[in-house]
């Protein structure tokens, strides 16, 4: 089968690629595990150096890159732009602080000398998804790469042109040759390289089922594992909150990245005292939200990735309508070219149907009224995953209510919940397990080695 790229506003193939055969597999793995050999030795000056040297030529040519991104997955130009750039400070954030994240740290025992060495352990396997293309690989490869490890990029098959330009920026950028390779493979050939001694270990970013094959092959063999899997998030509004301001941002959580999004929010929690204004206000501004050609700066939601998500999403939707939700507004195909689907909002959700335990992956939302900060954060933590959630509210002991119960690994408090290269991102539950950015996240794949002294 052959890996393409697909523009999702027209439903045109565009380009395809041949995928590595067996032979080519081992050719990549060979030449990671040399140049690991070489690359570990080097100094953090030097590896800070390439970063910097790619976050230069990601601010350079940003609209090309951007560009790719829209036309392969469908994310609005606007919000490519800005994926770049937050590229582009990732890569400044682990030049900087890397070597003061990985230096020798002293603990005072009986012994002469006792510290903890932070080491690279050598190839890592990244599998990353389609809906941020560069994001995601290069909050893995940024923090990797500055550990002194090499880096194997496994990337979504509709998106071989984003995977194989960021193989381009560090090579560009002077990454010694076999330090970052992308391999155009499908998910038949991951099974067999995870197995391969030369890998040391993995991070998955993707859906619940690959998260369970990947952990589970990689556990057969003692390999270190991160994963960042599907989210439900809830939003949670509170009486005491700046109203104008939750619901602005109530819509610009669920429609980013056209819905697309592990940590959007998918879930509406509204007290009762406030429920009907809220959930008014809602439908007119998603009414009003302008779906079209992601490549228009005016546009507000564009095409989903394919036809296969847009169905999904269109499924679970007809099945919570069939067990008793009611469509509020929007929810449905947009006929013609393309993979659109009219933002929407459903309410009177059943328990058990799709818009109350399952993943929406696209610009649906559902709405749950509720009469106190116990029964909201009852209904956010009732579903299997954990990945972020958002509670607005002024009140105190709301606020402390939701930080000691909410069942996440994020909480924002007035915020939308975002990843930040500075914090610690990830999930628990069925949402995964491992951290990624931060001084936390370069962390996750080093040899954290003690050392005694004694004389």
């Amino acid at each position: 089968m052959s890996i393409q790229t697909t523009n999702p506003a027209t439903g045109e193939i565009l380009k395809e690629f041949e995928p590595f055969d067996n032979a080519a597999i081992e050719q990549a793995l060979d030449k990671a595990d040399r140049a690991y050999e070489a690359y570990r030795l080097t100094s953090y000056d030097s590896r800070s150096e390439i970063l910097q040297k790619a976050a230069d030529i990601l601010e350079s040519e940003k609209d090309k890159f951007a560009t790719i991104m829209t036309v392969e997955m469908g994310k609005t130009l606007a919000s490519a732009k800005a994926e770049i750039a937050k590229c582009a400070n990732l890569c400044r954030y682990y030049a900087e602080h890397a070597p003061s994240f990985l230096a020798d740290e002293t603990i005072e025992t009986e012994n002469t000398k006792s510290f903890i060495s932070y080491q690279p352990i050598g190839i890592v396997l990244a599998i990353m998804p389609w809906n941020f293309p560069f994001w995601q690989v290069f909050r893995f490869a940024a923090p990797a790469l500055m550990a002194g490890n090499v880096g194997l990029l496994k990337h979504a098959s509709n998106v071989p042109q984003s995977a194989l330009a960021i193989e381009g920026i560090f090579e560009r950028a002077g990454l010694p040759d076999g330090c970052f390779q992308t391999l155009l493979i499908g998910s038949d050939k991951v099974e067999n390289i995870l197995k391969d001694n030369r890998v040391k270990a993995a991070t998955l970013t993707g859906s619940e089922g690959a998260g369970r094959s990947v952990a589970s092959i990689a556990g057969a063999q003692i390999k270190k594992t991160v994963l960042e899997l599907g989210g439900s998030d809830p939003f949670i509004i509170m009486p005491s909150c700046d109203l104008d301001k939750a619901i602005s941002d109530a819509v610009k959580a669920r429609i980013n990245n056209n819905g697309q999004t592990c940590i959007a929010a998918k879930r509406y929690i509204v007290h009762q005292e406030i429920y009907e204004k809220v959930k008014a206000r809602l439908i007119k501004k998603f009414e009003t939200l302008k779906v079209g050609n992601p490549m228009d700066g005016q546009t507000d939601v564009g095409p989903l990735s394919s036809a296969q998500i847009r169905d999904e999403l269109d499924s679970q939707v007809q099945d919570s309508v069939a067990a008793g939700a009611r469509i509020l507004c929007g929810a449905h195909k947009i006929d013609g070219a393309g993979f659109y689907y009219q933002p929407g909002l459903l309410d009177n959700i059943p328990e058990g149907c799709p818009a109350d335990i399952e993943e929406l992956f696209g610009p649906v939302a559902s709405l749950f009224k509720i009469k106190d900060i116990e029964e909201a954060v009852s209904i956010a933590n009732k579903t299997r995953f954990g990945l972020g959630t958002a509670i607005y509210t002024n009140d105190n002991q709301e606020q402390d209510y939701a930080i000691n119960n909410v069942e996440a690994g994020a909480l924002f408090i007035n915020k939308i919940v975002a990843s930040d290269q500075r914090l610690p991102f990830g999930g628990i539950k069925s949402s995964g397990y491992g951290r990624e950015l931060s001084k936390i996240g370069i962390h996750e794949f080093v040899n954290i080695k003690t050392v005694v002294i004694d004389e």
